[in-house]
């Protein structure tokens, strides 16, 4: 199984248009050891020709000009693109699919509560429908497991996560499960199992087991500290509140990567207020003491 990092940042990206934190003041003035990362997007594929994009990210068009097996090579009109998985309904998951009509119909995969705030809220289905037949919804059952065409040898495995519905869904603050998902993702040549979860609030007993099972963990590397964006001064939520598993602390996300004897553990969707992003900071040498890999834009991993 081939991974492609596309974008290793959480919504905003880094540095984030609005932003003056430390951060993203810091990289742009050249202060800061840091490298500028798009918002979170990866591609997985069988035989490194075709691949599967999970999520589609606002960046989207920045990200397959910066990896040659997703853009034209074959014929006229082309991609390397065969097809999309949506973990959720955010803003900054989905957006790109509108930058993508030009390639319309594309067959994408989501659960049947991803689909209905993709039509209601923020109606993509319908919108791209008017460009060569859009998009072509394939249901996600939150039980058991499905092959895409695209990469037969590839089996995925979803499991629903506790989180919220993003601010513009019907029913924001009335959750369902299939809101949100993780996947287990399988090789059946190689046996290679990656564990994916950009988006993690909190790891029980079933979760871990799913874990300790996988060659590697991609998972929710947002925040450093739960209260972060209250220290920065740039929001009011805790990480938990968001769905987001902090890094530091007792019960945090290092803490339970600890506990995993997995070969590659790798944080993705990284805020732009985090202290990991400045490769100088004790924050950073902390995560890789314990050998934790900082995922980045362009990072290519094999299974």
């Amino acid at each position: 199984m081939y991974v492609q990092i596309l974008g290793s940042a959480a919504g905003g990206g880094f540095p984030q248009w609005n932003c003056n934190c430390p951060n993203c003041r810091g990289l742009r003035e050249g202060t800061l050891r840091a490298t500028a990362r798009t918002q979170s997007s990866i591609a997985l594929s069988d035989d490194g020709v075709t691949w599967i994009l999970c999520n589609a990210s606002p960046d989207i068009r920045a990200q397959l000009q910066s990896f040659a097996p997703l853009q034209p090579g074959r014929a006229l009109r082309d991609t390397g693109i065969g097809a999309i998985v949506l973990l959720d309904s955010q803003i900054d998951h989905t957006t790109g699919l509108l930058s993508l009509r030009e390639g319309c119909p594309h067959q994408v995969w989501c659960t049947d509560m991803v689909h209905q705030d993709l039509t209601t809220g923020f109606p993509l289905f319908n919108m791209l429908s008017h460009w060569n037949g859009g998009l072509q919804w394939q249901r996600i059952e939150l039980s058991g497991s499905f092959t895409i065409p695209a990469c037969p040898a590839l089996r995925f495995t979803p499991f629903p996560l506790r989180s919220a519905a993003p601010p513009y869904s019907p029913h924001r603050f009335d959750p369902h499960p299939g809101d949100n998902l993780g996947l287990i993702v399988e090789d059946l040549n190689t046996g290679g199992r990656l564990f994916y979860a950009p988006g993690l609030g909190q790891v029980n007993d079933e979760l871990l087991a799913r874990m300790a099972q996988a060659d590697c963990l991609l998972v929710d590397g947002t925040l450093w500290e739960d209260d972060e964006m209250q220290r920065r001064g740039v929001g009011t939520r805790t990480g938990r509140e968001m769905g987001h598993l902090a890094q530091n602390g007792p019960g945090g996300m290092l803490e339970v990567l600890d506990g995993l004897n997995v070969p590659r553990k790798v944080l993705i969707h990284i805020n732009n207020t985090n202290p990991i992003l400045d490769e100088a900071s004790p924050e950073r040498a902390e995560v890789e003491r314990r050998g934790v890999e900082v995922a980045f834009d362009g990072m290519s991993i094999e299974l």
